[in-house]
């Protein structure tokens, strides 16, 4: 039996070792077939990383002219950043609404709950960047484009990821809630809202980060925001106007972070 169980463990590492040297020799096979597709060279990638860190020493930092435009880049993060919260947070009512009609525990009608999770799984596999595209043609470039972009983007998103906390953590109080007779208005918010707020309220403020470095490369499609500014100096060789806006997006995105887990701290726990 001793010699059986270790032939057994001899075999599985020798298995798992034969699986990972295949998905190793289809992963390089995979990326020297792209090489060759595409003419990328391997050595003249790896040695122009010097000069690209050297040229962006020397020309990609912020001077005494790109700071003269700061309120300028001001003005449009800040654009950026109340565009972001408030497509997350609208975004979060409709898709608490679908997530309610699409719910396992308190879904009222499969036809309804098909339907809802059907349109959740539309909106969610199209990215922001589609969305912007397609609506590019609809709404032109302006605010209201990247509005909608992030708000179909982020409706997607956030109806599963409700849908998932409902039914995760709804489901046992609402059990209880059926078993005395509640209605099922009572069921929702008495017990199923409650119980899964933490964790909607986390994904609530992971939509807004998530919105505000998506923002930025809507920007540059739809044509508003600091994502537009950014490409019009970056079009115009200014480039250290162009990386005052880089570090002021990196900063706010740090600010944003921070702040968003100190709100989880206090009403999550």
């Amino acid at each position: 039996m001793l010699i059986k169980a270790r032939r057994k463990q001899v075999d599985y590492f020798t298995a798992k070792r034969r699986h990972a040297y295949l998905f190793w020799g289809l992963l390089l096979l995979v990326t020297y077939a792209a090489a060759v597709l595409t003419q990328y060279d391997f050595v003249q990638g790896v040695s122009s990383i010097p000069g690209a860190l050297v040229w962006g020493v020397t020309h990609f930092y912020p001077n005494a002219e790109s700071l003269a435009k700061f309120p300028d880049v001001l003005r449009t993060l800040v654009e950026t950043l109340l565009m972001s919260i408030a497509a997350s947070t609208v975004a979060s009512v409709f898709a608490l609404v679908f997530a309610l009609l699409g719910s396992q525990t308190i879904g009222v009608h499969a036809g309804i709950k098909l339907a809802s999770r059907s349109i959740a799984t539309i909106f969610r596999n199209i990215d922001v960047t589609a969305w912007s595209m397609i609506l590019l043609f609809s709404f032109g470039q302006n605010v209201m484009t990247g509005y909608f972009a992030l708000f179909f983007g982020s409706f997607g998103f956030l109806t599963r990821a409700f849908l998932e906390s409902i039914d995760e953590t709804g489901s046992h109080s609402a059990e209880a809630l059926r078993a005395t007779g509640a209605g099922y208005i009572s069921i929702i918010f008495q017990s199923v809202i409650p119980a899964a707020l933490p964790q909607l309220i986390s994904w609530i403020l992971f939509m807004i980060e998530t919105n505000i470095r998506n923002a930025t490369l809507i920007g540059i499609l739809t044509g508003t925001g600091v994502g537009f500014l950014f490409n019009l100096y970056y079009k115009n060789l200014d480039y250290n106007a162009a990386s005052l806006i880089v570090i002021v997006i990196v900063i706010s995105i740090l600010v944003i972070e921070f702040t968003s887990n100190y709100i989880r701290k206090v009403m999550i726990g």
